[in-house]
């Protein structure tokens, strides 16, 4: 039986799309949900509550220390009063006002190791890989996933935190992996971070740490290689995550116990239904996933609902206007978005209606 997704609200948000397809969804528990959106040589960021409530200027901007950089996962301190960007060769705080508060440098994600630099800041250097941050949700800390300076040659990413005072390293964790791209996840319990690490044919890895002042503790989750760090919730023990090739969908405690799985569906004539890697939390007892598309099925639903700590299916979305054939975004306070392109219109959902 099909389930009626109810609007909450639309808006016209340009650069929405990596809201739903991307990394610029901010989340801190169900209260703060952040867009922060590359306009031009800024970072402007939004509060989605706001934005749904007519709202339409940023709460904070700030200038790009790297206008030419178009990568890296950046992070907003809980406060909004700095941004923590992911450079090329540098993790940067950068103020309100703009002013630079601290830099912490690194090896270059180019991937000629060795290569030489002509002394810009400015300079970009070739390939697409690229590191990420995050602020920790007390603002204390910013963990930062980088590549070491090379010694003798050698490649080698870390797992570091810093103290988001001054920039200066806590602590670091050398782990075995050539990243194409990663992103962070805090635990709502304001003590664990969450990192995924995609490194292309060669999989995924995921860690969850802790940094308790002294020791940083590390969760190695693979032993089940391969799967992306999608979403957690504070009313839920545990954690989600999708195969890399969509098999299935997995709930696991945060030691990495599988707790429920979900299969990939059968499907019908027009093919099996893999799930895509967009997935995550409505609320504490709901979770919605995406199945991968299919040229073929256009009229076969792209959204499903599924029990929380089943991840039993209850059933496909259907939305009033016929089929959306987009990603969903959850929210985890029982709505979820999706993003029309052509209009540039963010679109908010519930299976409650208001």
């Amino acid at each position: 039986m099909s389930i009626t997704a109810h609007p909450r609200g639309s808006v016209r948000l340009p650069g929405g799309d990596a809201l739903t397809n991307g990394f610029a969804l901010e989340s801190r528990g169900t209260d703060t949900c952040r867009a922060l959106l590359r306009n031009g040589y800024e970072l402007e960021v939004y509060d989605l509550g706001a934005v749904f409530a007519g709202e339409h200027v940023p709460r904070a901007v700030f200038p790009l220390p790297w206008p030419g950089w178009d990568r890296g996962v950046h992070s907003v301190s809980p406060d909004g009063t700095f941004a923590v960007f992911s450079g090329q060769r540098a993790v940067r705080a950068v103020g309100s006002g703009g002013e630079t508060l601290w830099e912490y440098r690194h090896g270059c994600w180019g991937p000629e190791i060795g290569h030489p630099h002509t002394g810009d800041e400015q300079e970009v250097c070739r390939g697409l890989e690229h590191g990420s941050c995050r602020v920790s949700d007390d603002g204390r800390l910013v963990w930062a996933y980088i590549v070491a300076e090379p010694a003798e040659g050698d490649w080698e990413e870390r797992w570091v935190v810093l103290d988001a005072r001054d920039g200066r390293e806590l602590a670091a964790l050398p782990l075995d992996s050539a990243a194409e791209g990663s992103h962070h996840l805090s635990h709502p319990d304001g003590i664990h971070m969450g990192l995924c690490i995609g490194m292309g044919q060669d999989g995924i890895l995921l860690h969850w740490a802790r940094w308790d002042g002294k020791e940083l503790t590390d969760w190695d989750l693979n032993a089940s290689m391969d799967r992306i760090l999608m979403d957690v919730h504070a009313g839920h023990e545990g954690f989600l995550t999708v195969q890399h090739y969509g098999a299935d969908l997995r709930l696991h405690a945060l030691d990495g116990t599988v707790l429920a799985e979900r299969p990939a569906e059968p499907g019908d004539d027009e093919g099996p239904l893999d799930w895509d890697y967009t997935c995550g939390f409505v609320d504490a007892d709901t979770v919605i996933a995406s199945t991968l598309d299919s040229a073929e099925g256009e009229n076969r639903p792209r959204h499903w609902i599924l029990d929380a700590h089943t991840l039993e299916i209850r059933g496909p979305v259907a939305y009033p206007q016929g089929p959306v054939d987009v990603y969903a975004r959850p929210l985890g306070d029982g709505t979820w978005l999706t993003y029309d392109a052509g209009g540039e219109t963010l679109n908010r959902w519930s299976v409650q209606a208001n």
